[in-house]
């Protein structure tokens, strides 16, 4: 069982400046949970203390940490937000109270409840990011000890993690918390298939590890006559991220060109490129599949070149090339910053995510259109959760849209000028006059305008899948009506 020594122990390998604080809050924790048990028989004060040490793994800040020890003291004990802060700082103190959920006297129903908590979290983005990633750490350790609640509650909180919590993940760059809740979150929804998943990626596993092995061997090899600095891992893809790459037909494993992946860490961007270049040629490359995310970054900052290549024996392996600093993106996200040591951590990560993360201006927009707190939550689950289209527009910016968007949408994301004046689009070098045509990943799109344009039309409404574009489009004829 983890213990505060255990946690002060972590926190103490990056910052010893903390531990008395962090000390405080664990008394006081212990104090206010006194009495109280988790399901598993264990004193609640276990939770809590998983949840800080989860923070401690990503170097958390003193007062994150706090606030994992202290996230349910408002509203599981007698504690108060005054009490909080006039005990640690009001930092503290407004993130346990943006990790509380409302109470029930404010809502009719439970479904209502549910809503206003979910959006709660969800648009804490805005005002303070380590909000999301302390709920993030206090629902991975629900998942992990998930097996001390009822099946029902199990597949609930399963679903509700993959519908919320795991995009969540994504969207911050917190690919490990990410990887860990789809698996959790999979072998209790569908747990034949993980059982039958996880069976077929250990026999893949033990058939082809001597191949990488042997590739791995070679390509050391490589930069060691470079003379280049460097580090290699092996990465294996996620129990769910097997099922889904593979549609449910775990009879094709065989065939997965990134279930196991080299990673290659170098200390410049340029060498990079050269690691690209030896491994190239050594191993022919699979052109189709290579991706050039240090040029075109995700929208969560993740930066890496990714080439599939024919290894030993005609196996098709994935490598993966990054500079150090972008391995620690690839794990931690915005996270990262804590590792920065800045005096100004807090608002460094919100001005990046304010600046870079596309999740901030989705959410800030459907938050600003709908009061009513399920329609939220379902544009958001069904706009910004739901699957993703990457399109290069102008001068070869990659632009996300939710799967199913139209010319108009793109129209619209890039600007509301460029929404008004769209006449027409070129998409992979074809001129296309139908402004519903629905784009496709990795389309090649210039929008055509026409200064002249007379705005939108009203069947436009229709044919758009964002709420942005859909509201836009709305505001732009009543305008028009008003002049």
């Amino acid at each position: 069982m983890l213990t505060i020594e255990d946690l002060l122990k972590s926190v103490k390998t990056y910052n010893k400046n903390g531990i008395k604080a962090i000390k405080k809050a664990y008394e006081y924790a212990n104090l206010m949970h006194a009495g109280q048990m988790r399901n598993s028989g264990d004193p609640y004060i276990v939770h809590p203390l998983n949840v800080a040490y989860i923070l401690s793994e990503m170097h958390a800040d003193t007062d994150t940490i706090c606030a994992g020890l202290l996230h349910d003291t408002l509203e599981d004990t007698k504690s108060t937000k005054e009490e909080i802060e006039n005990l640690f700082n009001s930092d503290v103190a407004n993130l346990v109270d943006g990790v509380t959920k409302m109470g029930k006297m404010n809502f009719s129903s439970k479904a209502e409840q549910e809503m206003a908590n979910t959006r709660k979290i969800i648009t804490s983005i805005k005002n303070d990011i380590r909000i999301i990633i302390i709920k993030l750490a206090d629902r991975l350790h629900n998942m992990r000890t998930l097996e001390f609640k009822s099946e029902f509650k199990q597949k609930e909180n399963a679903i509700e993690t993959m519908e919320i919590f795991v995009p969540l993940a994504y969207y911050i760059g917190a690919y490990r918390i990410k990887n860990e809740l789809e698996d959790l979150s999979f072998r209790y929804i569908e747990p034949y298939q993980y059982m039958k998943v996880e069976d077929q990626v250990g026999k893949f596993l033990h058939v082809n590890n001597p191949y990488i092995y042997e590739m791995l061997k070679c390509i050391e090899g490589l930069l060691n006559d470079e003379k280049m600095p460097y580090e290699t891992k092996t990465r294996i893809k996620n129990i769910y991220g097997v099922y889904k790459s593979l549609n449910n037909d775990v009879s094709n494993i065989n065939e997965m060109h990134d279930l196991i992946s080299i990673k290659i860490m170098v200390k410049e961007i340029r060498d990079c490129y050269i690691t690209l270049g030896l491994i190239h040629s050594k191993y022919n490359p699979l052109n189709e599949k290579f991706k050039d995310y240090i040029c075109n970054p995700k929208v969560n900052l993740y930066r890496s070149l990714h080439t599939t290549v024919f290894g030993p024996h005609e196996r098709l392996v994935q490598t993966q090339i990054r500079t150090f600093e972008m391995d620690q993106i690839a794990s931690f996200g915005i996270m990262t910053y804590w590792y920065k040591k800045s005096k100004d951590v807090r608002n460094l990560m919100q001005e990046e995510v304010r600046k870079k993360f596309e999740l901030y201006k989705s959410l800030t927009d459907i938050d600003r259109m709908f009061e009513d707190n399920m329609e939220f939550v379902s544009h958001v689950k069904n706009e910004v959760f739901l699957d993703k289209i990457y399109v290069y527009a102008q001068n070869g910016e990659m632009v996300e849209l939710p799967k199913g968007s139209t010319i108009i949408d793109l129209a619209f994301k890039l600007s509301d000028e460029i929404g008004a004046k769209l006449e027409a689009a070129k998409v992979n070098d074809k001129i296309i006059y139908d402004l519903g045509y629905i784009l496709n990943n990795n389309d090649r799109v210039v929008i055509i305008t026409d200064e002249n344009s007379l705005l939108p039309k009203e069947e436009w409404i229709d044919k758009v899948r964002t709420s942005y574009a859909k509201n836009k489009i709305k505001q732009l004829l009543k305008n028009k009506e008003n002049t």
